[in-house]
Parts: C-alpha cells; structure tokens; sequence
C-alpha cells in the first residue's frame, strides 16, 4: 500500500540502527510496535523476535496487523479467495455511497468494482458469523480485501479525496489477492487502542515508536479503509463521505509535547526509538530535551524522499528530500 509514513524504503536503516544499540540476537526480546500502520516494521522483526506487540488506532490497521503479526500458523486459504473472486457484485453500502453511478456520487470505485467490495464483505462476514471460517482466517480475507481495493481506489493514494474521472488503474476489476504473512513458532499480540493507554498495561525491552508526525489525521486520510473494514451502518459526511474518527494527540502542537512524555514516562521497555523527521510539529532539540531526562540518549539520521501522492513529481528533486530521526533512549 501506497502508506503516509510507510516505514518501508527505511526498514534498513531501522533494523540496522536497532541492532547496533539492542545486539543482533533478539530472540529473547519482545518487541513493541506501537503506532503499527501497515505494520511493516513490526513484520520486519516478527521471525527475529520472541514476540512482537502490534497496536495501532485505527481499525483497519488493527486488521492488518491482525493478519500479518497475530497470524502466525499456516492455513489453506485458496478456496476461500476463488469462492470470493466468483461472486458477483451486488449494491450495497460501499457502491451506494463510495462508487461510480452510487446513490452519493462519490467516485472512490468503479461501479463494478464498489459491487464487487460489497459482495466481498458481506460474504466473508457472514462465513464469520457462521462459525464457517476461524479468527485467523477471517482476518486473512479481510486484510486481503482491504489491500487488493486499495490498489484500484480512484485516489491519489489517501482517501481525502477521490479522483474526478476514473483512472486506468481504477477500471481494472477487484481481484482478492492474498495477504500473506510470515508464519512463526512464537505467538504475538495486537491492539486497537489508544497508544497513551496501552502503555500502562504492556512491557517488553524494544518499543518502537512511529507517531503522526504533523497535522495529517489518519482516520480521515484513510477512512474509507475503516469503512470497508468495519463494515458498519452510518451517514457519510461532507463530499468525501467521512466517517465519524477519533483525533490524535500527535497532530496537534499543542497536545503533543505532553502526549510524548506522558507516553515516555509509562513505558516499561528499556530501549526506545522514535522515528520522526524535520518536519515534524516537534523540534529535534524538543525530542532531545524530553528524552535525555529519561536515561541514555543518542540520535541517527537519513536522508529520505518524503511521500508524495503524486508520482509523476520528480522524486529525486532536492525539495522533496527530508533528514528522517531516528531518536534512540535507553532508560535508566
């Protein structure tokens, strides 16, 4: 998935940096990842790890990570995507309101395809429902729907807005495609709560932090994926068609500072790190402050091209680089 922060081109350099201060052997480590995203980093350290803890607020992350952390024992899923990828669409909530020739006249999908996601969805809730699919499986199906509509959603990447005329990528027909993840000995645990209350509940030795690092709301950005993951009654609002959301603490200035040394002060890991970048609503010297009053403090950098939600811009142009943070603490 095209992803706002996606940690994915920096995995690298994470894990690299991780190493270097934890040691290579993290087989007796739990490891945290606490604004999960797509979980690319938390599936970056799965098989390394004794276990990972995954979290994110927003509900189709916490699908996601569902799949790609919690599952962790194979199982025989292709049956189940030929029966999807078979059914024909039908108009429900997704193409009345997010699709082409939708009651709405929202453009997020083609008309085929905004009957083909609701077909989807509805089948794999009533298999749920049914007892006719396990837990694992049922958010397999779902992280697989949620990723294979993404790829042919008529945006520019994020769903705060949809494109006025359907794109080539956006006529082509939903396909479910699977959502594999790396199968473990170990299992792992997932969240959907808010990061500043699950503190207090979890420990382990490395939490990784990857906050909002500015004013961008993911419940708006990516609201439709919650819609689809969900799959709940409500009344769209507005052009876009947003959904009710809860907002972070981290994209605000005047919430955030506090929120991280709330967050910092009830971690019981002894090795955090917190990506960020200068652009960020808080200062390196702010993060520097604030971390070196809790214990050994030290700071790695690269250079990286920022997301753009529009790829033709050349992204090797020096404007569209920015230094990524990566803050590291060791608490004492």
């Amino acid at each position: 998935m095209n992803y706002i922060g996606s940690k994915y081109r920096l995995s690298d350099f994470i894990k690299k940096t991780v190493y270097s201060v934890a040691g290579h052997d993290l087989s007796g480590k739990v490891f945290c990842d606490l604004f999960a995203g797509t979980g690319i980093v938390g599936r970056s350290f799965k098989e390394e790890v004794k276990q990972v803890i995954s979290n994110d607020l927003e509900y189709y992350s916490y699908v996601l990570n569902q799949n790609y952390i919690g599952n962790h024992q194979p199982f025989e899923y292709l049956h189940y995507l030929e029966m999807l990828n078979q059914l024909e669409g039908c108009a429900g909530f997704i193409f009345e309101e997010y699709s082409e020739n939708g009651r709405a006249g929202r453009l997020y999908f083609s008309e085929a395809n905004g009957q083909k996601a609701d077909a989807v969805r509805r089948q794999i809730e009533t298999w749920h429902r049914e007892a006719a699919i396990t837990g694992p499986e049922y958010y397999f199906l779902l992280a697989s729907l949620l990723e294979s509509a993404d790829k042919i959603a008529n945006t520019a990447s994020v769903y705060g807005a949809y494109l006025k005329h359907l794109k080539k990528s956006a006529q082509k027909p939903l396909t479910i495609a699977p959502a594999l993840f790396a199968p473990t000995k170990q299992e792992h645990r997932v969240f959907n709560e808010d990061s500043n209350e699950l503190i207090k509940s979890i420990e382990g030795d490395i939490l990784y932090l990857d906050p909002p690092y500015n004013a961008r709301q993911y419940g708006a950005n990516y609201h439709l994926l919650n819609t689809i993951a969900r799959y709940d009654r409500f009344t769209p609002a507005g052009k876009t068609g947003l959904r009710p959301y809860k907002r972070s603490e981290y994209c605000s200035r005047q919430t955030v500072l506090q929120s991280f040394e709330a967050l910092i002060q009830q971690a019981a890991f002894r090795y955090i790190f917190i990506s960020y970048n200068n652009e960020g609503l808080l200062s390196e010297t702010h993060l520097r402050q604030l971390l070196s009053r809790y214990g050994r403090y030290d700071l790695f950098t690269t250079r990286y091209n920022r997301f753009r939600a529009d790829k033709t811009v050349n992204r090797q142009h020096k404007a569209d680089a920015t230094t990524e943070y990566l803050f590291v603490l060791e608490k004492t």
